[in-house]
């Protein structure tokens, strides 16, 4: 009995085998095949950031990109309300509705996903969950090892990478590996409610621990502390959006801020100084970078709006920008030269049925692909020109 079981297993693999195809397809033949198949509309298809090709990058070395969508699903340094680890495929939701097909950028005057550079999808980096000093370890060797690659178009000398957190403690792996990419230390652009330069002491415990240094309000003072940031007197890194309390009852955090070399615009500052003078403080603050092409890393908690734009966060604070506010003051940025960034502390269970939050920081991660895309554009003397109103 198991012989003849075994006999017509055979037969049966035999005759599939004749419908297997016998011939190469010619490239005429693909191309058709691609043009009946290959449409994706933003409900369909697998759940890559704006329907890019996915790569794993970090096991696939010979896949060249110009820029790439990572995931760090980490967050086991929070404070308060843990999720973020849900942030990276929460945010490749919410692009659904991004295509190449329909990816133009009035204000760029660009389609960033039909453009000089290759963008793909890099997946997530896969971090334990259980011990934060492996999970740092693995993070900094794999934003190391992605930002030596090579990359496909000469426009650029080394791929970019734009981080979809995860909570915001990942800034310091990524701020190492540009630092060791670049050879020289950085400045950073912050978008946040929170100052995230508080020495791990401003936690206080009755059980130190080494480990606990590291978290997502301590990553910049670290990243101070170990030389990856910039302390010349023209370099200073910059906060906008802040409006957290602070410790004890008076200013210390902010002149430990300052001592660090960072410079702070408040959440109240765009009333008086609106979209505009927010955008123009920012562009002075970093003048001397744009002249000397020092590397900026842009760092964007999406904690930086307010509550009622983005609930869907760990640590809330009330009276932040709303989501329209922060994409105009992206858009006027566009002249920075950033060489990384990440949008963080996108926590998915708090947010409504509406994805609001996600929403947010999908459309924050396009904006941010479009100012690199240009940014090569005018390397090459092919800058988009819009041909409609000034966004300012």
């Amino acid at each position: 009995m198991r012989l003849a079981l075994v006999a017509a297993w055979a037969t049966l693999i035999a005759a599939c085998s004749d419908h297997a195809p016998s011939r190469d397809f010619t490239p005429e033949e693909l191309a058709e095949l691609e043009r009946k198949w290959g449409f994706e509309w933003g409900f369909n298809g697998i759940g890559s950031f704006a329907h890019l090709k996915h790569v794993k990058c970090l096991t696939t070395p010979g896949e060249l990109f110009d820029i790439g969508i990572i995931g760090a699903p980490f967050d086991t340094a929070t404070s308060y309300r843990p999720g973020a680890r849900f942030g990276p495929r929460a945010i490749r939701q919410a692009s659904a509705r991004q295509t190449s097909f329909r990816g133009f950028n009035p204000r760029a005057n660009i389609n960033p996903y039909q453009n000089w550079a290759k963008i793909i999808d890099c997946g997530d980096i896969p971090l334990t969950p259980f011990d934060n000093a492996v999970a740092v370890a693995q993070m900094t060797e794999a934003f190391a090892e992605l930002g030596l690659r090579a990359t496909l178009s000469p426009l650029i000398q080394k791929p970019k990478l734009i981080t979809l957190g995860g909570d915001h403690s990942l800034a310091l792996p990524a701020l190492r590996a540009l630092k060791a990419a670049y050879g020289r230390p950085l400045r950073v652009l912050h978008f946040d409610a929170h100052l995230d330069t508080w020495h791990p002491a401003k936690y206080p415990s009755a059980w130190p621990s080494d480990q606990a240094h590291f978290n997502h309000g301590s990553m910049f003072w670290l990243a101070g502390s170990e030389g990856l940031l910039s302390n010349a007197s023209t370099g200073a890194s910059m906060h906008a959006g802040l409006r957290t309390r602070l410790s004890g009852d008076g200013w210390e955090d902010h002149e430990d801020d300052t001592a660090q070399n960072w410079v702070r615009i408040s959440a109240d500052d765009i009333d008086e100084l609106g979209t505009a003078g927010v955008i123009k403080a920012i562009l002075d603050n970093f003048a001397t970078a744009e002249a000397d092409g020092d590397p900026v890393y842009l760092s964007v908690d999406i904690d930086v709006l307010d509550p009622a734009f983005a609930p869907g966060t760990g640590t809330p604070e009330p009276g932040g920008w709303t989501t329209r506010e922060l994409i105009r003051i992206l858009r006027g940025i566009e002249s920075l030269n950033l060489v990384g960034a990440d949008v963080v502390e996108v926590a998915p269970a708090y947010q409504g049925n509406g994805e609001e939050t996600a929403l947010a920081a999908a459309q924050v991660v396009y904006e941010i692909l479009s100012s690199m895309v240009k940014k090569g554009m005018q390397q090459m003397g092919k800058e988009g020109k819009n041909p409609g109103h000034d966004e300012l």
